[in-house]
C-alpha cells in the first residue's frame, strides 16, 4: 500500500476527481519529522472489526506501522475478526506477534487495555456504541481515535465529556472532509476576509440511488443505532461549516421524513415483490450482492452466521426508521445562518456550497459521480474507490470540482484547488498522517484540520437537536440539549 492510497471506507461511494491522484499538489502534504529511533510504538486496539476499520488497519499494516501497530480486536463476531486478523498476517505486521492477535468482546474492554498495555483504542463500531467504548477505553487509560459521529444523542455526549474531563485523556475526531483540498480552500477563502463576515451557508448534499440505498440496507435503517443520517451522515457536513465559519450552533429548526425507500413508499409506486436481500438478486440495481466486493463477503457474508447481522437487506423492506429528505435551518452564535438539505435518492451524487458575505459570495460545487452508470447486468459498480472505472463522458454534469469567488462590484473568479491524496475527496491520507504522526508535525496546522472531541460535540448537536426539531415540531435551542459541556 502507499500512503497515496489508503482503503476506502465505503465500498458504494463514488471517488471524486480529487481523490484520483496519486500525486498531491505542492503544500498540499505537510511536513513530519521522524520518529526518533529510540521510541517504542504506540500500541493500537481496534474497537469494531467492520469496514470502516479497514482504513486505520491499512495504515498501521502500511505506511504508518513504524510509529504504530495493532496489539488487540474488540468485536463481538469472530468471523470479522478473523477477516481482518489474516490481513495482518498477509501484510507482515504480526512479526514478531504471534501469528493470531489477541481478541476480546466488548465486555472485555478494561481487560483487553490492561493486558495487552494498550495506548489508543481506534473506535469504529455501529454508532450507538461508541460513546460506551469511549468512556469506558477513557477510564482504562487508552487514548481514543473514534470514527465520526462522536456518539448519537445527549446522553453520549455527556458520559464521554465527563470522562474526558475526568481523566484528562485525549480523544482524537477522525473528520476526513476538513482534510479535502477543495473544503480546505473554502476555508482559506473565508478565513481571508475576500467575501467579509459571513452572513449565511447553503449547503446541499446530494447521495445517489448506489451510495444512498446502502444506507437503508444496514444497520443504519433503523434510528436507535444511528441517529439517522442527520447524525451519521451530516455530522461531516456541520463540521465542515463549524469549521469554516470558526463557530458554534446556536438553535436548530429540522423538518424531514421516509419519501423514497421503505415498503410503505414502494408499494404506493406499485413497486411489485422485492427480493429480501441483494446477495443472489442479479439484475436489481437496489440489490448489494456481497459477493460482488471480497472485502463484503468476508466480513459480513461469511461472518453472519455468527450473529445474524445481515448487511444486503433490501433497502424498500420494512422496518426502515430513518428519514431519505432532510431540511435544517441552524442560526449560529456568531449571527450566520445555515440551510442545509440532504436527499438520499438522486441520479447523481455530490454537494453543493454556497457562502453569502458582506463583501461578495464564494461558490463550490463537487460532482463525486455525475450519474450512475449501469452495466448490462444491471449491478451498478459498487466500490470505483478501491477500483476506478473510466469516466463516462457524462457532458452536462462531468465529475468534478469548481470554487467561484466573487466580490460586490467584481467579476467572478474561479480559485484553484490543489489535488489531493486518498478518498474522501483526497483528504483520507493527510488525515492519516495526523492521527498516527500528529506529534511529529513541523509545524503546526494553520487551517487547525485536527479535530478533538468538543468538535465531535459540536457536529452531533446540530443532527441531535433536528432530530428533536422533528419529533416536537418546533426550533430547539442547542444550549437546551445537555451536552455536558459549553460549545
Amino acid at each position: 500500500m502507499s500512503i497515496h492510497s489508503p482503503v476506502d471506507q465505503n465500498p458504494t461511494a463514488p471517488l471524486p476527481a480529487s481523490s484520483r491522484s496519486a500525486t498531491p499538489a505542492a503544500g498540499v502534504v505537510p511536513e513530519f519529522a521522524p520518529p526518533p529511533a529510540d521510541r517504542p510504538r504506540k500500541r493500537y486496539a481496534v474497537a469494531g472489526t467492520g469496514h470502516r476499520a479497514g482504513m486505520y488497519v491499512s495504515a498501521l499494516t502500511g505506511d504508518h506501522a513504524d510509529v504504530g501497530h495493532i496489539v488487540a480486536w474488540l468485536d463481538p463476531n469472530p468471523g470479522r475478526i478473523d477477516w481482518y486478523d489474516a490481513q495482518v498476517r498477509d501484510a507482515g505486521a504480526s512479526d514478531p506477534r504471534p501469528p493470531a492477535l489477541p481478541r476480546y468482546t466488548p465486555d472485555e474492554l478494561e481487560r483487553m487495555v490492561a493486558e495487552q498495555k494498550v495506548d489508543v483504542v481506534i473506535v469504529t463500531s455501529p454508532d450507538h456504541t461508541h460513546a460506551a467504548l469511549v468512556e469506558r477505553a477513557l477510564r482504562a487509560g487508552a487514548d481514543v481515535v473514534v470514527e465520526k459521529p462522536l456518539t448519537t444523542d445527549a446522553e453520549g455526549c455527556r458520559r464521554i465529556t465527563q470522562a474526558v474531563a475526568e481523566t484528562g485523556r485525549d480523544v482524537v475526531m477522525t473528520f476526513n472532509y476538513r482534510y479535502a483540498p477543495r473544503n480546505s480552500t473554502l476555508r482559506e477563502v473565508i478565513a481571508s476576509g475576500r467575501i467579509g463576515t459571513v452572513t449565511g451557508v447553503h449547503f446541499e448534499w446530494a447521495l445517489d440511488t448506489v451510495h444512498g440505498a446502502d444506507y437503508f440496507r444496514r444497520w443504519h435503517r433503523e434510528k436507535e443505532n444511528s441517529g439517522g443520517l442527520l447524525v451519521h451522515k451530516s455530522s461531516h457536513h456541520f463540521d465542515l461549516v463549524n469549521w469554516w465559519l470558526d463557530d458554534v450552533p446556536r438553535r436548530v429548526f429540522a423538518s424531514g421524513g421516509l419519501r423514497f425507500y421503505g415498503d410503505v413508499n414502494a408499494r404506493e409506486r406499485g413497486v411489485g415483490e422485492r427480493p429480501e436481500r441483494g446477495t443472489d438478486a442479479p439484475g436489481d440495481p437496489f440489490s448489494l450482492d456481497l459477493r460482488s466486493d471480497p472485502r463484503l463477503e468476508g466480513l459480513y457474508l461469511d461472518a453472519e452466521h455468527h450473529d445474524g447481522y445481515r448487511r444486503d437487506l433490501d433497502p424498500f423492506a420494512p422496518g426502515i426508521t430513518i428519514e431519505d429528505n432532510m431540511a435544517v435551518l441552524v442560526d449560529y452564535r456568531g449571527g450566520a445562518l445555515l440551510t442545509y438539505s440532504l436527499n438520499a435518492h438522486s441520479p447523481w451524487e455530490g454537494y453543493r456550497v454556497t457562502v453569502n458575505g458582506t463583501a461578495g459570495r464564494a461558490e463550490l460545487e463537487v460532482v463525486e459521480r455525475g450519474f450512475v452508470d449501469l452495466p448490462e447486468n444491471g449491478e451498478a459498480v459498487l466500490d470505483p474507490s478501491a477500483t476506478p472505472v473510466p469516466a463516462a463522458g457524462e457532458a452536462l454534469r462531468p465529475d468534478g470540482e469548481r470554487l467561484i469567488v466573487q466580490r460586490h462590484w467584481e467579476r467572478a473568479e474561479e480559485v484553484p484547488i490543489p489535488a489531493g491524496i486518498g478518498g474522501h475527496g483526497g483528504g483520507d491520507a493527510i488525515l492519516l498522517m495526523d492521527v498516527f504522526r500528529g506529534d511529529l508535525r513541523l509545524a503546526p496546522d494553520p487551517l487547525r484540520r485536527p479535530a478533538g472531541y468538543l468538535d465531535g460535540v459540536r457536529a452531533v448537536a446540530v443532527g441531535i437537536a433536528a432530530n428533536e426539531a422533528m419529533r416536537t415540531g418546533q426550533p430547539v435551542p442547542v444550549g437546551e440539549l445537555g451536552l455536558g459541556t459549553d460549545l
